[in-house]
């Protein structure tokens, strides 16, 4: 008989999503509000679109694997309060700007704050969760990313009216700051909470022998070019909503974005636990399938109706492509290493958005906001091809059902997959 199953709510953990939940809300605010900013402000077209959303990726991409480093090493917390308070600083400077190459660098500072707050954040709820339960613990955590996706741009939409740009930057400061100060009141998990062997002594005696963390972890690289195919559409769904609704004749993009994020947090509530149960594999091909036929059919149906039924597929299967990526990306990591995994797996995500943004921009400019759709769904069937045939062995050893990942002891030995629970 199996062991009962151990608590995963805890204060802690939930302390922690709620910090989330603010921070991705003061993002969230920014989607549709840049973009026009960017268009009917500074004068700028597609391509510069492109370029100023994707500028804050590129920040975060070249402090991920660092933030991941500094995680391993000084403790999640640093990375969840410095990242918080960079974004609240930096976000708060863009009324301060005039011309779209100020707006980008402004942009490239905020994108390095989050980047150590989603790396800090999200290792903390892997080290708060049971072993066999953090892929539901990772469907949790991605309640407040999607929290703040559903909400965010509504409120940024209200809070901009006509044409309060300045405003709208002030209260996406104060909501980051917010999650500063929430950041302020998380605990590190105990080291006999997370599995984290103490440190062993050198032969001397006198100085622990440290391992140094990784700057790029090779066990997230196949997971995340699997996520990096997947979510470039995204870059391109986020990217050009807005102005795509306006052609359309909607007044704006808020119901969309909360119809987009609503059905996340339903199917994240609902089946946190399918990451486990189906498996890595499994989960990631469905959620690769549904994103490509969701952006599909935003491209050829043209309309209100195609843009709501294409939105409701292709958050169906962005509900579950990142957590069942990330749960692959850890399968027989050492707990001393995660934040290494989760530092090079998400800076993935940021070269989706970055890159995507630009070069959807780019296709934007050429075949209009449906071929930047189509362009995305093409992205999503190349990475469902990719994790059906093998990118990753791991994600054909590890079975169904509620799985226990072991981590490896050297790293020169393969990791060993557990048996299901009984």
């Amino acid at each position: 008989m199996s062991a009962r199953r151990e608590r995963l709510l805890t204060p802690r953990f939930v302390l922690v999503v709620g910090a989330g939940l603010a921070y991705f809300m003061a993002l969230g605010m920014l989607i549709p509000v840049t973009p026009l900013y960017v268009k009917r402000e500074l004068g700028g077209g597609s391509l510069a679109v492109g370029v100023t959303v994707g500028a804050l990726f590129v920040g975060a991409v070249l402090l991920r694997p660092y933030a991941g480093r500094v995680g391993d090493r000084f403790g999640r917390r640093l990375l969840i309060i410095g990242g918080a308070a960079t974004v609240a600083a930096s976000t708060a400077c863009y009324g301060l700007v005039r011309a779209v190459p100020f707006l980008v660098a402004a942009r490239i500072v905020t994108g390095i704050g989050e980047a150590a707050f989603f790396v800090g954040a999200a290792t903390m709820i892997t080290d708060l969760a049971p072993a066999e339960r953090r892929g539901e613990a990772v469907s949790y955590w991605s309640v407040a990313v999607y929290g703040g996706l559903a909400f965010g741009p509504a409120l940024g939409e209200t809070v901009l009216g006509d044409h309060h740009y300045l405003l709208a930057w002030l209260v996406s400061a104060s909501l980051a700051s917010l999650a500063a100060g929430l950041g302020l009141a998380t605990t590190e998990a105990e080291r006999s909470e997370t599995g984290r062997p103490e440190p062993e002594r050198s032969e001397i005696g006198r100085q622990p022998a440290v391992s140094r963390p990784r700057l790029l972890h090779r066990r997230a690289l196949a997971p995340g070019a699997v996520l990096f195919l997947g979510l470039v559409g995204l870059a391109g769904f986020t990217t050009f909503l807005r102005l795509y609704a306006g052609d359309l004749g909607l007044g704006g993009s808020d119901g969309i974005f909360l119809l987009y994020g609503g059905l996340i947090l339903v199917v994240r509530i609902v089946g946190a636990a399918l990451p486990d149960r189906l498996g890595p594999r499994r989960a990631g091909s469905f959620a690769l399938g549904a994103g490509a036929t969701g952006l599909a059919v935003m491209a050829v149906w043209g309309n209100v109706t195609g843009l709501v039924v294409g939105t409701a597929v292709f958050a169906v299967g962005m509900s579950l492509l990142y957590p069942a990526l990330l749960l692959l990306a850890l399968t027989g990591v050492p707990d001393g290493e995660r934040a290494s995994v989760v530092g090079t797996f998400s800076s993935f995500f940021d070269l989706s958005q970055g890159l995507g943004s630009l070069v959807l921009g780019g296709v934007a400019s050429v075949a209009g906001y449906r071929g930047a759709f189509a362009a995305g769904a093409v992205c999503s069937v190349v990475g469902f091809v990719l994790l059906r045939g093998g990118i990753d062995p791991r994600a054909r050893a590890v079975p169904r059902g509620p799985v226990v990942y072991e981590p490896a002891v050297h790293e020169s030995v393969a990791p060993e997959v557990a048996e299901p629970g009984l």
